[in-house]
């Protein structure tokens, strides 16, 4: 047999116009089972899948629907894919955007309508600076700290760090141990004060006022002495006047107690504080009345020896410290404590008056 017989055996490769689309002959898939409850787009025919397949001589793409079993869970939701900004057009993007795309706040313009550059720091240290800011408070703290840090190496310094401000005040004493406390109260209550001592004299009561009556006398005495000396001292200049005395509660009980007056006539302005009492023998009080001669111009007020100095002898201690060795509570703190109880009531009252104008 030659090449020429052989290749005449061999079957002519059918035609596109014979046979038509070599897909035509083959089945059509089977139908998948549907596991989805709901179908949001119409399902899609052979018929049609057929057509699109014929027509574009290509295999038809198998439709699958794009929602998700109902008890399926997705750890990411479906909302966080989907782009917010459309990417057809750059016009159309401009439409498109959702409103967590927009910018939070507009930036600062100047006169002319340009954006001034660094804006967001700008407000932000507009912020930080007004009342009650981070950085007011950080100054704040900062020179709290430095003025504790002087106070401690210098004691003497709280007086100078503190004085100033609106108030003025003064004193009828000019002993430390009654004008330190004051002075300490007062500036504590208003933040700032000027408070001084200035000497005054009682001569009306005894040395060692006894009861209320001759305290509350002695003291409005120490007050008018200053205001007659010093012209300066007008009815709207407050005075503290201080003056201790003992009293007898119960039979056989007696306790030494300071009275604090403070005295504003302008305003009308009169308060009265007394201060923790301290226990006093009754020995002591014996002793001072036996030390009282008969014709003592002020025997009816008291005696001309005090309990301090009696109590001070007995213990060995000086005058001004024998409530502490007595009850371990010093006479500074307790005048301190009624101190800022006269403070405080004399800040209210003047914040009343300044509502009422």
């Amino acid at each position: 047999m030659n090449i020429t017989d052989k290749k005449s055996k061999i079957p002519a490769a059918p035609t596109l116009a014979a046979t038509g689309n070599l897909l035509s002959s083959v089945a059509p898939p089977s139908e998948l089972p549907n596991f989805i409850t709901s179908v949001s787009s119409p399902p899609v025919s052979q018929s049609e899948v057929r057509q699109t397949a014929h027509n574009q001589d290509a295999p038809a793409p198998m439709e699958v629907s794009p929602q998700t079993p109902e008890n399926f869970s997705p750890a990411i939701p479906l909302s966080k894919g989907e782009p917010t900004v459309s990417i057809r057009s750059p016009v159309e993007s401009e439409t498109t955007q959702s409103p967590e795309s927009l910018p939070e706040s507009v930036p600062e313009m100047d006169a002319i309508g340009d954006i001034m550059p660094g804006s967001g720091l700008i407000t932000w240290v507009k912020g930080a600076m007004s009342s009650g800011g981070i950085l007011q408070k950080v100054a704040e703290k900062a020179k709290s700290s430095v003025d504790s840090m002087i106070t401690t190496l210098d004691p003497q310094m709280k007086e100078y760090l503190r004085s100033g401000g609106d108030l003025y005040m003064v004193i009828a004493s000019d002993k430390d141990v009654k004008v330190s406390p004051i002075r300490e109260a007062f500036q504590t209550v208003f933040g700032k004060a000027t408070v001084v001592g200035e000497a005054a004299q009682s001569d009306v009561t005894a040395e060692q006022p006894v009861g209320y009556a001759a305290a509350y006398a002695a003291a409005k005495q120490r007050i008018a002495h200053l205001r007659s000396v010093n012209a300066q001292l007008n009815n709207n200049v407050p005075i503290v006047a201080v003056e201790s005395f003992i009293q007898e509660t119960m039979p056989d009980r007696w306790y030494d107690v300071a009275l604090l007056v403070l005295s504003q006539p302008s305003l009308g302005i009169e308060l009265q504080v007394q201060s923790q009492g301290t226990p006093v023998p009754t020995a002591a009080v014996l002793a001072a009345r036996e030390a009282t001669p008969k014709d003592y111009t002020h025997a009816q007020t008291g005696y001309n020896t005090t309990i301090g100095s009696i109590m001070a002898t007995n213990l060995q201690v000086p005058h001004t410290q024998w409530q502490e060795a007595t009850t371990g509570v010093p006479r500074r703190e307790l005048l301190l404590l009624a101190s800022r109880s006269l403070a405080g009531s004399y800040k209210r009252i003047l914040a009343v008056s300044a509502a009422e104008t």
